[in-house]
């Protein structure tokens, strides 16, 4: 213990405590009821801190019964403070009595020895479990909003999406199986969680800023989730209303360029040796996709903000999680089968195929081959390519199916020359 070690943990506690207590004392005027005391604030909170601190310094020399003995002295004085308001009618729940209890164990956690080292450490766990609470704290309206938009199935569908996260997948076994030696579970159930995750925090931000937010804005973050699903809905909100049409556009070209950055994510996490190369024609192509937004919103801008009823269900359930598990080893198979017995050519033909279908599926299966040395660099990247090529025509088709052929010049004009940057790209990137 160096010299100034107490001095510096009891200034720990108490800025834990006072973090914490001035959230309190600013929320009261929120949470209070008339019925209801105020239980504490700015000063009530740091002192409980450092009662914590006091008791854990008096435990290095008299035992830890003495932490025992505060801790349950906090306890009842809570609790004969609750009582109280319950008798008299209150009801201010326990959030504040959990909070004092809180301040009170980071006191006692500041002076602790040998459990958290060196005291660098110490202070970044004490200090980030106070910001945390008081950021719980903070975010009470937002958060009960939240949940009360949160439907059953939400709940399902998360808990579903956490076993196969957190249970599942670090049990499946991480070696090669199968034909051509190509299938590692545990890297297939990776790209399953990959794929989910990103389109849940997609979900997530729909649900808490709503589709009513605008057009633009639920297409952007709508290709987090599906940029196909963005596609249909806007294709056939486009034929309802035809004066839409630029916004529409808007929000389909806008999805389809997020989907760009999405894969190169994708591929960092499997492979980032294959970022480099794919930055640049990958980047182009979100760059003319935004451009091409921008000369939409202008078109569009006068007619002031539409709602976009889009709906979206929750992206992780387990049938599409198997589906695309399928759709993963099946893309692997064929992409090896294709490089060992009929040469590179039917790579690319596979990503073509493939990639209309599901383009993260593709970029994720060849980030994969190229990760184990099955092919080579170029031949990974052109292929991811070719796939997001395919998937974009194959939403352009899907424009012109449900919106109609009208809709459907503008959404291909803008896919034109998103291809055609991303093939520039490509080309220079090969070249140089």
């Amino acid at each position: 213990m160096t010299e100034y070690e107490p001095f510096l943990s009891l200034g720990l506690a108490l800025s834990a405590g006072l973090l914490i207590g001035l959230e309190r004392e600013q929320s009261a005027p929120l949470d209070a009821k008339p019925e209801g005391g105020f239980l504490g604030g700015a000063r009530t909170f740091p002192i409980f801190a450092l009662v914590g601190a006091c008791t854990m310094l008096l435990a290095r020399q008299v035992g830890l019964t003495v932490i025992a003995f505060g801790f349950l002295a906090a306890v009842t004085f809570l609790s004969i403070s609750y009582a109280h308001d319950v008798r008299t009618g209150g009801d201010r729940g326990l959030t504040s009595e959990a909070s004092l209890l809180l301040c009170f164990l980071l006191g006692a956690l500041a002076l602790t020895e040998g459990v958290i080292e060196p005291v660098q450490r110490k202070v970044a766990v004490v200090g980030s479990i106070a910001v945390v609470a008081t950021l719980l704290l903070s975010i009470k309206p937002s958060l009960h909003a939240f949940v009360h938009k949160a439907s059953k199935e939400d709940v399902y569908a998360t808990l579903k999406f956490l076993v196969v996260a957190v249970v599942i997948l670090p049990l499946l076994p991480d070696r090669n199986h199968g034909p051509l030696d190509v299938l590692n579970p545990y890297k297939l159930g990776l790209m399953v969680v990959l794929i989910a995750g990103i389109s849940f925090v997609g979900y997530v931000a729909i649900r808490v800023l709503g589709p009513e937010r605008g057009i633009g804005l639920t297409g952007f973050v709508g290709g987090i989730v599906s940029s196909t699903a963005v596609t249909l809905s806007f294709s056939a909100r486009a034929k309802q209303e035809p004066r839409l049409a630029a916004s529409c556009a808007l929000a389909v070209v806008l999805a389809s360029s997020i989907m760009f950055p999405r894969i190169v994510l994708e591929v960092a996490v499997v492979n980032p040796a294959l970022v480099g190369p794919l930055a640049l024609p990958m980047g182009a192509m979100m760059a003319a996709g935004v451009v091409a937004s921008l000369l939409f919103y202008r078109r569009a801008r006068s007619l002031g903000k539409t709602a976009a009823n889009l709906q979206f269900s929750n992206p992780f359930e387990l049938s599409s999680a198997l589906k695309f598990a399928l759709l993963v080893s099946a893309v692997l198979l064929v992409s090896k089968a294709a490089t060992t017995y009929l040469g590179t050519g039917a790579t690319y033909l596979t990503g073509l195929l493939a990639g209309a279908a599901d383009g993260d599926a593709i970029a994720l299966s060849m980030a994969d081959l190229a990760r184990q040395g099955q092919i080579g660099t170029e031949v990974a990247v052109t292929t991811i390519l070719i796939g997001a090529a395919s998937n974009t025509a194959a939403k352009a088709a899907l424009a012109a199916v449900v919106g109609g052929w009208g809709f459907a010049r503008r959404i291909a004009l803008a896919f034109a020359g998103i291809l055609a940057t991303g093939g520039v790209g490509l080309a220079v990137v090969w070249i140089v």
